[in-house]
């Protein structure tokens, strides 16, 4: 395991340095030092790589015992994608792999995004609902809907911010605190 979380570590310093695009299995275990053999005994594909780099860098930041513990659904999402802007080449690998799992021969980044996007979803539900019945939200609004809305425009803001990096990602997305008010 810890070779295993060697490899992801020095790979998304690989991706943050290349991108994504032309990268093979065979010229990332040259980056890091390791044989295309021996990385391959951890990854059977250059997707299956990818989706554990980003998975490893996810795990990594909701972990960090410094991050303070979100007080409600927006916080989660902003805390989230800021957290993201921070680890450079994150979000380009993240946007770049959400891509490629809408391809008909994606397997890994599909089955990791479809189940990422349900249980974040039904955790944001949840919080979103207690925060109405703590009268902290506008209750005029399903719970499900608003935590749908929270993703899709942490996603979409962070995907202008690749292409526009001036963007208010945070004050952008901390407008929603103002929209669900009571």
């Amino acid at each position: 395991m810890a070779r295993r979380r060697q490899i992801l570590d020095r790979a998304i310093e690989v991706f943050r340095e290349r991108g994504t695009d032309g990268t093979s299995l065979r010229r990332i275990a040259e980056a890091i030092g390791v044989s295309h053999a021996a990385l391959r005994h951890y990854f059977d594909s250059l997707e299956q790589l990818l989706v554990a780099v980003y998975a490893h860098a996810e795990a990594a930041r909701d972990d960090d015992p410094d991050l303070p513990e979100p007080s409600s659904a927006v916080d989660v999402m902003v805390q989230a994608a800021v957290q993201n802007l921070e680890v450079p080449g994150l979000v380009q690998l993240y946007s770049t792999l959400v891509a490629a799992s809408l391809e008909a021969r994606s397997t890994e980044a599909k089955d990791y995004f479809t189940s990422r996007f349900a249980h974040l979803r039904v955790a944001l539900e949840a919080r979103v609902r207690a925060e109405q019945e703590a009268g902290e939200l506008r209750s005029d609004v399903d719970p499900a809907q608003i935590a749908a809305l929270l993703v899709a425009a942490s996603d979409g803001l962070q995907i202008q911010w690749l292409l526009e990096p001036d963007i208010d990602l945070e004050g952008t997305l901390s407008a929603f605190r103002t929209l669900l008010r009571p």
